[in-house]
């Protein structure tokens, strides 16, 4: 039989596997999320700007932007810029409430 002490240890472990095991499946799921939303993006990449070649030369990158198919181009990036940040600021959240959970944690006898 163990011990009040040795119960407490055996707990505290078993919550920190949990957590972890936990984290992982979150961070397989981010990893899923953002690997369905690059898809997504080169499908709308794709149906935007379709038929619509450009025929500038090699060093006019740059003027791409203002021929008249390449509203998709700046579309898609928009959308991204925009997903990424919602991502962003989400695990931001998600890591301080961690965090706090972690102190609170630590806090008790």
């Amino acid at each position: 039989m163990y011990d009040t002490a040795r119960r407490v240890e055996l707990v505290k472990q078993r919550t920190r596997e949990r957590r972890r095991r936990r984290e992982k499946r979150r961070i397989y799921r981010l990893s899923a999320l953002c690997v369905a939303l690059l898809v997504g993006l080169a499908g709308t990449l794709r149906a935007v700007t379709v038929g619509g070649g450009t025929q500038l030369s090699g060093g006019a990158f740059g003027s791409m932007l203002l021929y008249e198919d390449a509203g998709g181009y700046v579309l898609v990036g928009v959308i991204a810029f925009s997903v990424a940040v919602v991502i962003t600021v989400l695990c931001m959240k998600y890591k301080a409430k961690i965090k706090q959970n972690d102190i609170k944690e630590e806090e008790k006898p």
